[in-house]
């Protein structure tokens, strides 16, 4: 594909994921738009950070960090904020629920609309296999309530891919250490920029026995964090 003005950043949290880490890696260099990754090795017990210096003596664009606690995604992925040299910065997790092609999607969305803050939604494909129901209601409900809360309609509000101008990432203090994170994000971005869009992504979920790591306990508290910054 083209390379285009802008910039681009993937940031990589990683927290135990030694069975898929390396497809996922590799999958990712191959998106020639994104001029750096910086993978964050979040004090995993497997043999992740072996997987990722592997991977990192072979490809220049890596830039590596390991934490000495485990932080939460969160944690991880602010990290590499002020680490940031490119226009923009996507999130892209470590497993393989998300194909690394539809970043081609988000980043043209930047190019035709100059939107500033663009997500990928996963709701747009009503064929998408569904492991938990539970899980894809929960979702629903916790878009529809942030959409409501903050007047901006927004589909998938738990997305991980999320591409994010780099100014407003390392200018904005950042709280949520946890998958809360992802509500943190676009927030903060609303309150005071409303150029904001959507596209759509595929999407593969994985198991609670694959390691997927997202609980009950983290949608109460998406719920606490879609008041907390719109009202607090």
């Amino acid at each position: 594909m083209k390379k285009t003005q802008h910039t681009l950043t993937a940031i990589v949290p990683v927290h135990n994921e030694e069975l898929f880490l390396e497809e996922s890696l590799n999958r990712l260099l191959k998106i020639k738009i994104i001029d750096k990754i910086i993978v964050v090795d979040d004090c995993s017990s497997d043999n992740s950070i072996e997987i990722i210096k592997k991977i990192e003596k072979e490809n220049e664009r890596l830039l590596v960090f390991q934490t000495s606690v485990n932080l939460g995604k969160g944690g991880a992925i602010k990290l590499a904020f002020n680490e940031i040299s490119t226009d923009y910065a996507i999130i892209h997790d470590a497993d393989l629920e998300y194909d690394p092609e539809d970043i081609y999607k988000l980043y043209n969305k930047i190019e035709k609309n100059r939107s500033n803050f663009v997500i990928g939604t996963r709701f747009s494909d009503k064929s998408r296999p569904q492991i938990y129901k539970r899980t894809f209601y929960a979702n629903k409900f916790l878009s529809f309530l942030f959409s409501l809360v903050y007047k901006e309609k927004v589909s998938d509000i738990a997305t991980c891919y999320k591409l994010i101008p780099s100014n407003y990432l390392k200018n904005t203090a950042f709280a949520e250490n946890g998958f809360a994170i992802e509500v943190e994000l676009l927030a903060k971005f609303l309150l005071i920029d409303k150029n904001y869009s959507e596209v759509p992504i595929t999407y593969v979920p994985r198991s609670y026995k694959e390691g997927k790591k997202i609980k009950f306990l983290d949608g109460i508290k998406y719920i606490l964090v879609i008041f907390k910054y719109r009202f607090i």
